[in-house]
């Protein structure tokens, strides 16, 4: 901690790997603990955190510190964001590409047919300042509709109705075709985005998965962005569609029903389709005087090195309008007995101690628990901006129950995911234990998705014994 007390991290708001897991339980099995990211679980749910009303500045944390629910001793540090959500009248207008894989995979009722009657859900949510184009892919890569004006809609749902199922799959010549349709139709000032949907069975095409996601990277740079819908099961990459979807400035999601497609693409589809903010990073200094040790709960895929932070060169996450997005660390305070590593012989004087601090400094610092640092850039510009927050003793409660609901949530959500993804840190709680705290905390929960959580829970615990 005293050689390390700085955290840095990229935003993730994918939640592809929640759908995922309860499509594994309804199935009546345990999914893989390597698709099982902490960070896409806990942000597939919404949270009432304080709303921004300027787009120059659209997001401010929300911060609180509490006992851990599921380790004696330790404390966890909840960091919140809401993204700001335009009305209408400053909706920018859409350049749509659907990019579509028709290979013989896709013949399943999962997958072609619910991905159809998915992007007619989206289809309905534009207006007339919006254009589709639509892109398939099989043996070979073609235009199925030029871009057309949304308000269209007949013809648009019309060419989805007449896609068929057949042939290999060659992704990389669909994805090239795709954006050069997008560069065709683009939107000077507008969103320009792919939205690619798969069962991630990508074998023909651009070599490697390297090159494939340097391309999309260029096509980023360039203005266009990538977003990734993910459709049945067996032929999916998981790991593959998630770094395209980094690689793109997007997001990827998990469609296993039409309740799902609504969610993602008429529900949340300010945030699908519409960049308030891009490169968006968080960077925690933990005040070693206060704070023994830290441990950022996921987002293992989204770590970038201290220096990355000022870096406006280094990619990182994308938030949609309206979107939010929860990070929790865990914490151990100076002197709680409850750390998991043994001090130093030499180096026990390296972290500062109160009794080091001038009286100034005590006043200053000595009752801070960390510092959280944002950084972002508007999606028009090139140069970041940075929102800080220091995060005190004022921002703490002493207990768990006396948390906000949305908080409680969240912290039976991240209990949840650890326990199934397994390791050394995951929690001693039940899966019981975890079902009951979600369950005093789903709140209002108006479409249900809190008390379905509550029943995955009840049936991992079904399952794992």
């Amino acid at each position: 901690m005293a050689k390390n007390p700085v955290s840095t991290f990229s935003i993730d708001v994918d939640t592809a790997s929640y759908a995922y897991v309860r499509r594994a339980l309804e199935d009546g099995y345990l999914p893989p603990p390597d698709a099982v990211r902490v960070e896409e679980l806990i942000n597939y749910f919404t949270y009432d955190y304080a709303a921004p009303t300027d787009a120059d500045a659209p997001f401010a944390p929300t911060v609180a510190v509490y006992p851990s629910p599921w380790r004696a001793g330790a404390k966890i540090l909840h960091i919140g964001i809401k993204g700001y959500a335009p009305d209408q009248t400053e909706k920018r207008p859409s350049n749509i590409v659907l990019l579509i894989d028709t290979s013989g995979s896709m013949n399943e009722r999962d997958k072609l047919p619910l991905l159809k009657r998915a992007f007619g859900m989206l289809v309905n949510q534009l207006d007339e300042n919006d254009t589709v184009s639509i892109v398939t892919y099989a043996g070979q890569a073609g235009v199925v509709l030029t871009p057309t004006p949304a308000s269209q809609k007949a013809k648009i749902l019309a060419a989805l109705d007449r896609l068929e199922p057949g042939g290999s799959t060659a992704g990389a010549a669909g994805i090239e075709l795709a954006y050069r349709l997008a560069a065709e139709g683009r939107v000077e000032g507008g969103q320009n985005r792919v939205i690619l949907a798969t069962d991630g069975d990508f074998n023909v095409g651009i070599s490697s998965p390297e090159d494939l996601k340097a391309f999309i990277a260029e096509k980023r740079d360039a203005g266009t962005f990538l977003s990734v819908l993910g459709f049945g099961s067996g032929n999916y990459n998981d790991g593959l569609m998630q770094a395209l979807a980094q690689n793109g400035n997007g997001n990827a999601a998990y469609i296993d029903s039409l309740q799902e497609a609504r969610k993602v693409l008429v529900e949340e589809a300010g945030a699908t389709l519409t960049t308030i903010a891009k490169d968006v990073k968080i960077q925690v200094e933990f005040n070693p005087a206060i704070i023994e040790e830290y441990r950022l709960v996921g987002y293992e895929t989204r770590a970038l090195r201290q220096q990355d932070f000022n870096n406006d060169r280094v990619d990182a996450g994308d938030i949609g309008a309206g979107h939010t997005v929860t990070a929790l660390y865990e914490i151990v305070p100076v002197g709680s007995g409850s750390a998991s590593v043994d001090p130093l012989r030499y180096g026990a004087r390296a972290a500062p101690q109160i009794t080091d601090l001038t009286p100034g400094e005590i006043s200053s610092f000595g009752e801070e628990f960390a510092f959280v640092k944002l950084r972002y850039k508007l999606p028009d510009e090139d140069t970041s901006r940075l929102i800080e927050r220091a995060v005190t003793q004022t921002d703490e409660f002493d207990s768990f129950e006396a948390l906000p609901t949305d908080m409680r949530f969240a912290a039976a959500v991240a209990s949840f995911g650890q326990k199934l993804g397994g390791g050394p840190d995951a929690p001693t709680l039940g899966f019981d234990e975890i079902a009951d705290m979600a369950r005093a905390a789903r709140g209002a929960d108006l479409a249900g998705y809190r008390s379905e959580f509550v029943s995955l829970a009840e049936l991992a615990g079904v399952l794992a014994r």
